[in-house]
């Protein structure tokens, strides 16, 4: 019943979505445009926490604030097209030819050319794992004929799911004032994804494929970074920041969690990873009879820079201003702390290092040094960040510690569920 509902709801929606793409300008004026909020805004921050089995909210931060979406938009292009395959209307051996206007779009890209063809099966690859995005293009084109009409289908889709907020103007996210959505409503739809499609969220989780010859590895690094982390999708544009959205399952438990709005790559990832972290907690202690939620409490003013790209690129990053604490309701409250210490009072034995991540390029590796340094510059204070060279990896790491000022600084990272290793100095 649930899936005749939905196939009625497509042909239903291609009708509307038909007339909408037709609707003359001033008709459509009436769709919000947020360029002036959002240019107007102090902060592009936003973050939510969601159970994945119920739809409770365990944490959210400018949860309903108008974001850009960017390369997440490509989740409800995958949700119509898989919807599309469970209804026959498609297979994963259809072949989706690529328009001048697909094979067009800016990088990231599959770099097909017009009049070329790929498989449904690579097209779900190239959006999942490379975010391409003259793959989506051609994909709203094969299902909706045009990618005007496919995302005025997208946005009725996402009216259905209950995503209030959201309006898609193109089926890939690229940048367009229009193109707007909210961290609840990006969780509404990877809860939805998951729910009703579960036979395809395996394409969220592969790590990397071989297209024409060329190896492809997935954006999502919290793919191997995180246990447990088994999708979804990550985003950016100048004007979104770094955005993203997982999903983990830990102990029978699945969370969903959204970032929106990060400075950096690296401090995106880790701020999905301690809020997905401190939502497992929760649910740990919840099955223990304990009452919890997870708040946020500024700890110190909300710092805002450039995103970490090239540097004509513009961003915020108030959440390295959030400290994570779990919340007894009703209060008191039992908050996860960092502790402090006086590191001058101690004699040092420079002979230990702090181990702080270890990273695919050297970028990332100095963006991490940086992020610690600000964020726990107490306990890191006068010891040397580098990157060294592993094999092809490189770690970052912090130098000159005594062993127990090393452990200290250690401490405070692993209670903000950072990732940390002493190490004794090369």
């Amino acid at each position: 019943m649930i899936q005749h509902a939905r196939r009625l709801f497509v042909s239903l929606g291609l009708a509307a979505a038909t007339l909408f793409a037709a609707t003359p300008p001033a008709a459509q004026a009436q769709i919000p445009d947020f360029r002036n909020f959002l240019e107007s805004t102090q902060t592009r921050y936003a973050g939510i926490v969601v159970d994945a089995k119920t739809g409770e909210v365990l944490y959210d931060r400018h949860a309903d604030a108008p974001r850009y979406p960017a390369s997440i938009t490509k989740v409800m292009t995958l949700y119509l097209t898989f919807e599309a395959l469970s209804s026959g209307k498609l297979h994963l051996d259809d072949r989706v030819v690529f328009s001048p206007h697909a094979s067009a779009q800016a990088p990231t890209k599959l770099g097909v050319r017009p009049g070329d063809s790929i498989s449904v099966a690579e097209a779900i690859q190239g959006m999942c794992i490379l975010s391409a995005n003259d793959a989506a293009v051609a994909m709203s084109e094969k299902l909706g004929g045009s990618e005007s009409r496919f995302a005025a289908l997208m946005t009725l889709r996402a009216q259905e799911l209950g995503m209030q907020n959201t309006h898609f103007d193109n089926a890939n996210g690229l940048p367009d004032s229009r193109n707007i959505s909210t961290a609840r409503d990006i969780a509404i739809m990877s809860r939805a994804v998951m729910r009703d499609y579960p036979q395809y969220y395996h394409y969220f989780s592969q790590r990397a494929f071989t297209f024409r010859g060329r190896y492809v590895q997935n954006h999502n690094h919290l793919l191997e970074g995180v246990p447990g982390v088994d999708g979804l999708k990550t985003g950016f544009t100048n004007a979104s920041g770094f955005n993203i959205a997982i999903s983990g399952v830990r102990d029978g438990r699945r969370l969903i969690v959204v970032v929106l709005g990060g400075p950096t790559r690296v401090s995106r990832d880790q701020n999905a990873e301690d809020l997905l972290l401190t939502g497992f907690n929760v649910m740990r202690r919840r099955a223990m009879g304990e009452k919890l939620t997870i708040a946020q409490n500024l700890y110190e003013p909300e710092p805002s820079g450039p995103v970490i790209r090239p540097p004509s690129e513009q961003g915020d990053g108030d959440q390295d201003a959030l400290k994570i604490e779990l919340t007894s309701a009703p209060p008191p409250r039992a908050n996860i702390r960092i502790e402090s210490h006086s590191r001058h009072e101690k004699a040092r034995a420079e002979a230990w290092a702090v181990q702080v991540g270890e990273f695919r390029s050297h970028t990332d590796a100095k963006e991490q040094i940086a992020l610690v340094k600000r964020k726990f510059g107490q306990h890191f204070d006068g010891a040397e960040g580098a990157a060294e060279k592993a094999g092809r990896r490189y770690k970052a790491v912090f130098s000159g510690f005594s062993e127990a000022d090393a452990k200290g600084a250690c401490r405070a990272l692993r209670a903000h569920r950072l990732a940390c290793a002493v190490v004794r100095a090369s």
